[in-house]
């Protein structure tokens, strides 16, 4: 067995980094909502818009990058550092200069684009870092990602920040994930073949069965892991409303968010990752999907209750609905074609993320319809989907590729 890559903690600690700030642009708009909405008057389909169109950027830029096979025939460390470089110059122009709704649309769908490049290339760049211990590897850099995505809840919940220099610590943030890629980041010593343009590769993960199962537990993570982080911030804030004042143990709601969704994911998808190389990535994923589904089902029961009663669903819930994400990636990893592995992550998410823009859009109208208290309920079947996924590919021969044999 090869011995593992002298130097590879060192590059996951930079590749996270620039995670972490590349992807703070994510839920920008996000954490800003209340403020946008009065400034804005924004209705529930203006507050979803702003994130959906976030997603509808990501999905095309990956289905393009997929059919191009553009992971694994440009260098994935370039890709990263410009896409970094246009979405932190594209969510500065939303916080400089824009006033209304329809042209932040467009610049949030076109930092959607951007994120394709900064996401997916992330991924292989570790991998070819870690043969043992990729399922941590990865974790580790999902948990980056998970903390960058909730950075802006951070900086709204500690700072007095108008939205506007939000957006800006935001881009700043993702300017210096640039510069660390540019002077920090590179490949690791076992990459993968090298590959030539294939149409016909993009589809290739959804043609074998192990590789089609893993995707399959994905979309349904997926179907409740974006709604989740999307709406987390307003259903907490709103429930202190609704109790008539008070903290989540001192903490507002844009705190308590980055706590629950920051730190607890964070957390999350460490443990999972170390918990998947040592029992199995079908039976953490499976585990952890039980678990987040039933905080999806229960959470709105505590809405307008005892503050720390929800404050503890919440971070359980952000703790359990992370633990699995990386693992699914992984397990692409290990069961497409080599040479193509940028391809299969990127066809893999591009579909993922399209589902989310469903469940997005879902939660606000149920909320109109039956208040908070059902609302995340609707999530759900989404990870008891996976579940059933995840136990076929448990059954299949081909999950010995996996884990060093652990199923």
């Amino acid at each position: 067995m090869a011995e593992p890559a002298q130097g590879r903690w060192r590059a996951l600690f930079f590749l996270s980094l620039a995670e972490l700030g590349a992807l703070s642009l994510w839920f920008s708009a996000a954490a800003v909502l209340p403020a946008l909405s009065r400034e804005w008057h924004l209705g529930d389909g203006g507050r979803a818009g702003l994130t959906i169109a976030v997603q509808a950027g990501f999905i095309l830029g990956t289905l393009g990058s997929a059919l191009a096979n553009l992971p694994d025939i440009v260098s994935p460390r370039l890709l990263m550092l410009w896409s970094a470089v246009a979405g932190a110059a594209l969510n500065g122009t939303l916080a400089l200069w824009v006033e209304s709704l329809a042209p932040a649309l467009v610049l949030r769908f076109a930092t959607g684009l951007c994120m394709a490049g900064a996401y997916p290339p992330a991924m292989k760049i570790v991998a070819t870092w870690f043969r043992e211990g990729r399922g941590l590897a990865i974790g580790i850099l999902v948990g980056a990602l998970t903390v960058g995505s909730a950075a802006p809840h951070l900086i709204r919940g500690l700072t007095d920040l108008p939205w506007r220099g939000t957006l800006l610590a935001a881009s700043g943030l993702s300017l210096a994930a640039a510069a660390l890629v540019w002077l920090r980041v590179t490949e690791g010593p076992d990459r993968f073949p090298a590959a030539r343009f294939d149409l016909r590769m993009a589809g290739a993960v959804f043609r074998g069965r192990g590789p089609r199962l893993a995707c399959f537990g994905y979309f349904g993570h997926m179907w409740e892991l974006y709604p989740m982080w999307a709406w987390l911030g307003v259903f907490l804030t709103a429930s202190l409303e609704a109790r008539g004042g008070g903290s989540y143990l001192g903490l507002n709601g844009p705190a308590a968010t980055f706590v629950a969704m920051g730190l607890g994911g964070a957390l999350g998808a460490y443990a999972g990752g170390a918990l998947a190389d040592r029992w199995g990535r079908t039976a953490l994923t499976m585990a952890a999907m039980a678990f987040s589904g039933l905080c999806a089902a229960t959470i709105g029961l505590s809405f307008g209750g005892p503050p720390a009663l929800t404050f503890a669903l919440a971070v359980f819930w952000g703790i359990t609905v992370v633990a699995d994400s990386a693992q699914f990636s992984t397990a692409v990893t290990e069961l497409s074609p080599p040479a193509y592995v940028g391809t299969a992550l990127t066809a893999q998410t591009c579909v993922g993320f399209a589902l989310t823009m469903v469940s997005i859009w879902v939660i606000p109208l149920v909320v109109g319809r039956v208040g908070w208290s059902w609302a995340f309920a609707m999530l759900a079947p989404g990870p008891a989907f996976g579940v059933l996924a995840m136990a076929r590919l448990r059954a299949s021969p081909e999950s010995l590729r996996m884990a060093g044999g652990r199923r």
